[in-house]
């Protein structure tokens, strides 16, 4: 294996150009050294993911850094602006980078794996239980998303510190967060983050769109006159320029073939959609898959977006009762690994009571397929030509307005989770946090003792669990 660097922060040596290709059995075996527990420990949901990924694989915690900073940003915008499962696209990517794309699949199999067999068996059970849990269960419950919300703040924090670059990236940012808490579409959230990127595109051309209406009594003083040379986006754009360290076309699949991905992602979309229009009594294990399939093309912004379209495509057929539903989304938040494990869950329970008991199985797996292949796929195909364009000036000053604005949707998570947090017998489909003082004590102590004191995140989640259970025993119980 090639010689590594020892320098914090540098990109993996062996990824730049010029540098041995390591065998695939040395790739493998980094592979799952480095992504092995992730599955199981990486509490927090996609914006607390977001931020593992970076001390993991640029900051180069736990060993050496796969990529450097450039590049992990522009993974991070091209997972937000594609549909499907935005942490599990960017993990993908990361991997994809450094190893190529089949310890890529094997990455995705180890991050989702752990938890989606825990969601088959909660599916298998949830039908035998009572029209509420246990009053300790909720407690626990609401400390782990209470302590979410700290995690997930101190993650939009600490990725605004990244991509704010100039006075107009802050203001980016904090648009597309009150934007985003103020609204919520399937369309809606894409559109903030383009919105984002045209802003920066516009704003960094302005020299040149100057020039075309300067009148020549302007020309008159020489290239540049009546722009200033000063301005910090400009700056930023011209060190932007320089090409990132990491080679991302070393493992990357051809053009050809990611085109191919994209065109059979496309064309199945349409197919399931006029299967959908024309059959009247479509088989249910069809029917399952069409509608979970639709969703993960449909889906762009990840969890604040998931909810109601699930609730449409899931609830409203009545294949999954209310109660069974907002149930294991509590429980998906509460759990490790992505939250579109949700699909598993959702997917097993939609084939209850049609056929065997391998049904649900079946439903499990095609929920899960349904949900996840079409983002997956369209980020190999996406990857698959990216190296061609990320250096072009035009592409780099998109990218800086879509990160903010990705970032700023961050926020609207926290405020999301925030609104519905705290989970109890008369309100299991989430009441506010503010409704308990105690909750705001635990989401600020996550932030802190992450922030300042250096506590894991999962650690602080977890705590925030049972620091919920001692509120129970101490104030819940009573009432």
């Amino acid at each position: 294996m090639a010689e590594h660097s020892s320098v914090p922060g540098d990109a993996d040596p062996s990824n730049l150009p010029g540098n041995p290709d390591p065998s695939f059995r040395t790739r493998l075996v980094d592979v799952v050294t480095r992504v092995g527990d992730l599955g199981l420990f990486a509490f927090g949901g996609p914006p607390v993911h977001i931020q593992i990924f970076h001390r993991r694989f640029v900051d180069g915690g736990g060993g050496q850094p796969w990529l450097d900073e450039q590049t992990f940003q522009e993974l991070f915008v091209l997972s937000q602006a594609l549909p499907g499962p935005g942490s599990t696209k960017l993990l993908f990517n990361i991997v994809q980078v450094h190893a190529g794309v089949p310890c890529a699949m094997i990455a995705l199999l180890l991050w989702i794996l752990p938890v989606a067999c825990i969601m088959y068996g909660l599916s298998l059970g949830v039908q035998r239980i009572g029209t509420t849990l246990p009053t300790p269960v909720y407690a626990f419950l609401s400390g782990l998303n209470a302590a979410t919300v700290g995690g997930i703040a101190l993650a939009a924090v600490q990725l605004s510190r990244k991509v704010i670059t100039d006075r107009l990236t802050r203001a980016i940012l904090l648009s597309s967060a009150c934007a985003g808490i103020c609204y919520s579409a399937m369309w809606y959230y894409p559109t903030l983050i383009f919105g984002g990127g045209f802003a920066t595109l516009l704003w960094d051309s302005r020299k040149s769109i100057l020039a075309i209406f300067r009148r020549p009594a302007d020309e008159s003083h020489g290239p540049g006159a009546g722009v200033n040379r000063d301005d910090d986006s400009l700056q930023t754009l011209e060190r932007a320029e320089a090409p990132s360290r990491t080679n991302i076309s070393k493992y990357s699949p051809s053009v050809t073939t990611g085109i191919t991905l994209t065109v059979i992602v496309i064309v199945t979309f349409v197919a399931l959609l006029v299967f959908r229009s024309i059959l009247i009594a479509p088989p249910q294990l069809l029917a399952v898959f069409t509608n979970f399939y639709l969703a993960g093309c449909l889906i762009v912004g990840g969890g604040p977006v998931v909810t109601p379209l699930l609730w449409e495509y899931i609830v409203e057929p009545g294949w999954v009762s209310p109660r069974d539903f907002l149930l294991g989304l509590a429980l998906i938040q509460a759990f490790p690994g992505p939250n579109f494990n949700f699909a598993v869950y959702l997917g097993s329970l939609a084939l209850v009571g049609h056929g065997s008991s391998i049904n649900t199985l079946l439903g499990a797996l095609l929920g899960a397929l349904g949900l996840f292949s079409p983002g997956i796929l369209l980020a190999v195909g996406a990857q698959s030509g990216w190296h061609l364009i990320r250096s072009y000036p035009t592409v780099l000053s998109t990218l800086r307005g879509m990160n903010a604005a990705a970032v700023g949707l961050i926020y609207t998570a926290v405020y999301r989770l925030w609104q519905a947090g705290y989970l109890k017998t008369d309100h299991t489909g989430g009441a506010p946090l503010t409704d308990e003082p105690w909750w705001l004590a635990i989401s600020a102590a996550t932030y802190t003792s992450v922030e300042w004191f250096g506590v894991p995140i999962q650690l602080a989640i977890v705590t925030g669990g049972i620091a919920g259970l001692a509120w129970w025993d101490v104030v819940g119980s009573k009432s």
